[in-house]
């Protein structure tokens, strides 16, 4: 087995804690590859020198914007993730600190099972493609004001949406910034699209659950200046007047470790706080 390690340096026990957990593997006679610049400091193989598709699984050690930066930086590795939350939330990143160790063991003893959930691919005219594990989303950028866009489903006109801007979600980030702006929360393994203005001019616009063999249309209609298209919140091109973003679903899915020992509705309720109990 091959189990690529992925730290965030700028999370301060990061670097400590895939030091122990490469003993821990190590102790197991699992073979570690790590992103060159860390594969010294941690005596494992240098990732540039394995080839990726002995990878068997990911371990990623920060927050949610951890693994989407993983994903997108290494677009070719496919092996299920599983997230270590060393931020905040952690939807993704679920395991907690204290429950590294017994994760690392379900995961060799095979406690788990693979969750592919369900990514977004989109493009522009003349521009390359992009990709999106969360949302992509169509956003005012340096303009002062609301802009007008236009969207269509399977090439039929849906709407014409005032506002700082437009939100197309999967299931994944339904829980991120789609929810942030009013949107609903989807089970991750459910395949649809949401679409969630982002404070928008009247009360009246709602977000809309989409079916996920769709094709959405986004055409910028104010003649302002471009505004920005923006993938999991990482990369990032500009949209000029006129203009047409297309979003479909991907023919890749997201592959992530769910382990026996967690539950995506106990996540949900102490992330968000939830406080509501079970009365008999």
């Amino acid at each position: 087995m091959m189990i690529a390690l992925f730290p965030n340096e700028s999370k301060d026990p990061s670097l400590k804690i895939a030091a122990e957990i490469c003993q821990f593997l190590s102790s197991r006679n699992i073979e570690i590859t790590a992103e060159d610049k860390h594969a010294k400091q941690l005596n494992v193989f240098p990732l540039s020198q394995v080839n990726v598709q002995h990878i068997n699984f990911r371990i990623s050690l920060g927050g949610d914007g951890t693994i989407l930066r993983l994903i997108h930086k290494h677009p070719t590795i496919h092996a299920p993730l599983l997230g270590i939350n060393l931020g905040s939330l952690g939807f993704l990143a679920d395991i907690p600190l204290d429950g590294i160790f017994p994760s690392l063991e379900d995961l060799i003893k095979g406690r788990y099972r693979v969750q592919k959930r369900m990514m977004m691919e989109g493009s522009v005219l003349c521009k390359p493609s992009c990709f999106a594990v969360n949302e992509a989303v169509i956003h005012r950028a340096q303009n002062p004001c609301l802009i007008d866009l236009a969207i269509y489903v399977d090439g039929n006109y849906l709407n014409t949406f005032s506002a700082d801007g437009m939100i197309i979600s999967t299931p994944s980030g339904s829980t991120a910034y789609s929810l942030a702006a009013g949107g609903p929360i989807l089970t991750p393994e459910l395949k649809a699209f949401v679409l969630t203005p982002i404070c928008p001019h009247t009360i009246s616009n709602r977000p809309i659950v989409l079916m996920p063999e769709i094709s959405i249309q986004v055409k910028y209609l104010s003649s302002y200046a471009p505004v920005e298209v923006s993938s999991d919140g990482i990369s990032s091109f500009s949209l000029s007047t006129n203009e047409i973003f297309h979003a479909s679903i991907s023919s890749q899915t997201f592959d992530l470790v769910c382990l026996e020992r967690h539950d995506y509705f106990a996540t949900l309720r102490e992330k968000l706080g939830w406080q509501g109990k079970l009365k008999i």
